[in-house]
């Protein structure tokens, strides 16, 4: 070999010298504290998910649109109390499942709900996946159409939420803006 072939490397020459040496000790002792906090951490994601709270468990089942749609006006038809901007607002009993769709570009309808009351709040989509987000608590969840997502709820706290789309769903996206209310 040349002088200059010595010095440009192909990666499929073994490369000339020791390459590899033995890992130090005090580098192995970092490797396992590592792999050993990986395999805590594994562990226990299964506990976080049961105890943490960060990751509700809920009832899910598939539904048509159609079906679900046609649930959400049975809702609004027994539990409407009034109007607020054309949006029927929904005042359910303590315990209810509580429906609202995501359509574009609106949530559909104001729910109007008690301080300290168990709900079971069911959500899905009439068209495409929108992303649910209530304002200002972080509480974020997919909603996909044919898909209804029950989720068991108790407002802790009264005022006026509002729901936003956190998931672009076509040009009125900016206005797709709903509202819970929860009362004393």
């Amino acid at each position: 070999m040349s002088e200059s072939d010595k010095s440009m490397h192909s990666g499929l020459l073994a490369v000339e010298g020791v390459w590899w040496k033995a890992i130090p000790k005090q580098e192995k002792l970092w490797i396992t504290i590592a792999f050993i906090w990986c395999l805590i951490l594994f562990a226990m994601m299964p506990l976080w998910h049961m105890r943490g709270g960060q990751n509700p468990s809920g009832i899910r089942a598939k539904v048509t649109p159609a079906e679900y749609v046609e649930r959400v006006e049975r809702f609004v038809e027994d539990y409407k109390v009034g109007e607020d901007n054309g949006f029927p607002v929904v005042e359910p009993p303590a315990g209810a499942h509580i429906y609202l769709l995501a359509r574009m570009w609106q949530w559909y309808p104001v729910l109007k709900l008690k301080k300290n009351t168990k709900y079971i709040l069911h959500l899905s989509s009439a068209d495409i996946n929108h992303g649910f987000s209530l304002f200002p608590l972080n509480l974020n969840f997919q909603v996909v159409p044919g898909y209804d997502y029950g989720l068991k709820v108790e407002p802790n706290q009264s005022g006026d939420f509002r729901i936003i789309c956190n998931e672009f769903c076509g040009i009125g996206h900016h206005t797709m803006v709903g509202k819970v209310i929860v009362i004393d």
